[in-house]
């Protein structure tokens, strides 16, 4: 089993989940995150001063999935949260050693 993280602009949230229903994913996390990456934030304008954003706005979502689910997981989000700027994001997979189902007590892909 694998955990799929993916930072990504808060505008693409629905892009990303409606790619990802046809995949028969059932549930995943959804976080308001800040942050940056190579960007280092962004200069605005506000009432003629200039000021600078360190940290912008992102979203970061969290799925579980089975090991063989994990490149078609990876490909949608890629698909669906791509705009071709600075600050698309980026996905980071990780290893689930265990999960269980706090109702039932189901464990690892059954939990899923």
């Amino acid at each position: 089993m694998k955990l799929v993280t993916a930072i990504i602009k808060p505008f693409k949230l629905d892009d990303v989940r409606e790619a990802l229903a046809p995949l028969g994913i059932q549930g995943l996390t959804v976080s308001e995150v800040k942050g940056f990456g190579r960007q280092k934030g962004q200069t605005e304008i506000y009432r003629g001063a200039e000021y600078r954003i360190s940290f912008l706005p992102k979203i970061k979502v969290e799925i579980a999935v089975s090991s063989s689910q994990v490149n078609q997981v990876v490909e949608a989000i890629l698909n669906s949260a791509y705009t071709g700027k600075i600050g698309d994001g980026k996905i980071f997979i990780s290893e689930l050693e265990r999960v269980i189902r706090i109702r039932t007590r189901e464990v690892n892909n059954d939990a899923l």
